[in-house]
């Protein structure tokens, strides 16, 4: 096995779902070493949601968790507990990163707060991902991934037209703004990792689920907070997801040079030279007219037709795929971006890997997700020295 970008250090996981996993999860493919601590009997609740394989519930089988875990160990055990605290805090006294995903002073009231922590162990990199962040009036508030994505504002710059025509505005697929957390986690624990390797200190990190997520509207949300006039009331942009001949694409084309590119593709025709096509600002006022006009351009054309011929013209237009097309992708093939893992109650399966090549430290599979407690043994045992007695007791008392 060849050195991987993270070898040597050590990551605690208490977290539940996915921002928190997911953000352990990717310096785990990064190489290091990292813990799952999951409730004692019922785990991760990620255990609980599919998809899962002949759609047939199963806490091992789900494909949500087998993604959010590879290459993790994994421990059951209850902090809740005087025992729980007690093993908690031997396990932190050895780690570089704590990442924790509990309500606001939670952890506090576990007797497991950053202050104390940190007195166990200086060095100590504590991220906590909640909805709203540590602070402010709502960051006791419970929420799920629904709720944060539309306080985050993502649902209005993500449907504009459709709002524009009197639509209500929806939530993307999927766990989108859970994944965001969890990149935006991942980026500030290595900088604090960084930072420590180089002066010893640690510190705890605030990660807000709703402020990832507005990060990523930081344009949009520019130009409403500056009054530009494009994106509020007054205008929409052109562009967007729009139907074509064998399914969809997606048009962005708000600077001059873009709906230029946009224009060429579409064969110059003579309402798109007219002065409501003018700048971004007109096109803004008479989005509704131009709208129709792009989309029965492109419904006479299929997807690789519009996103090839655009690619010539510099146009950014995309192809909206499925997964389907996106793993026959001659792309994704090259670049060896699917991979088979086994796992011992579903065997091999194909999972993504990483967006990144390294090319002296390789992302590379260890092992797939563990099992429900799988490494009891190996921490309460092997690490920390509990006997086969002291681990049934714990077992019985509801601590592990």
């Amino acid at each position: 096995m060849s050195e991987t970008a993270l070898d040597g250090v050590r990551v605690l996981e208490y977290c539940n779902f996915i921002s928190g996993p997911y953000c352990a999860k990717l310096l785990a493919d990064l190489g290091a070493e990292v813990i799952k601590i999951e409730k004692p009997v019922t785990g991760d609740e990620a255990r609980q949601k599919g998809p899962f394989p002949e759609d047939i519930a199963h806490p091992e089988r789900s494909g949500l968790f087998l993604y959010l875990n590879t290459n993790k160990m994994g421990i059951t055990l209850n902090p809740e507990t005087p025992a729980g605290k007690k093993i908690f805090t031997k396990l932190v006294k050895d780690t570089d990163i704590l990442i924790e995903d509990t309500t606001p002073g939670t952890m506090e009231c576990l007797g497991l707060g950053y202050k104390f922590l940190k007195e166990v162990n200086p060095s100590i990199i504590m991220t906590s991902i909640t909805p709203y962040g540590q602070t402010g009036p709502y960051r006791e508030y419970k929420a799920q991934h629904l709720n944060v994505y539309h306080m985050s504002g993502q649902a209005h710059f993500a449907h504009m037209i459709k709002l524009s025509e009197g639509q209500a505005p929806v939530k993307s697929g999927g766990y989108v703004g859970d994944y965001d957390a969890g990149l935006s986690g991942a980026v500030a624990t290595m900088a604090a990792l960084y930072k420590r390797n180089l002066s010893g200190t640690g510190q705890q990190i605030d990660v807000s689920r709703q402020e990832a997520m507005i990060s990523l509207d930081r344009v949009d949300m520019g130009y409403v907070i500056n009054d530009t006039g494009i994106n509020n009331a007054g205008g929409r942009l052109v562009g967007g997801l729009m139907p074509c001949k064998d399914g969809y694409v997606v048009v962005v084309a708000p600077l001059q040079h873009q709906w230029e590119a946009l224009v060429k593709l579409m064969g110059n025709p003579e309402w798109a030279l007219g002065e409501k096509c003018r700048d971004e600002f007109t096109r803004a006022d008479n989005a509704v007219e131009i709208q129709p006009l792009i989309e029965e351009w492109m419904l006479q054309h299929t997807m690789k037709e519009i996103y090839h011929r655009g690619q010539e013209f510099g146009c950014p237009v995309g192809p909206v795929n499925t997964a389907e097309d996106i793993f026959n992708s001659p792309q994704m093939k090259e670049r060896e971006f699917f991979v088979d893992i086994e796992h011992p109650e579903i065997g091999r399966v194909n999972f993504p890997s990483a967006s990144y090549i390294f090319s002296e430290t390789p992302w590379q599979v260890t092992h797939a997700a563990p099992l429900l407690g799988a490494n009891n043994g190996d921490i309460y045992s092997g690490r920390l020295g509990y006997s086969d007695e002291d681990i049934a007791k714990m077992k019985a008392e509801g601590t592990i």
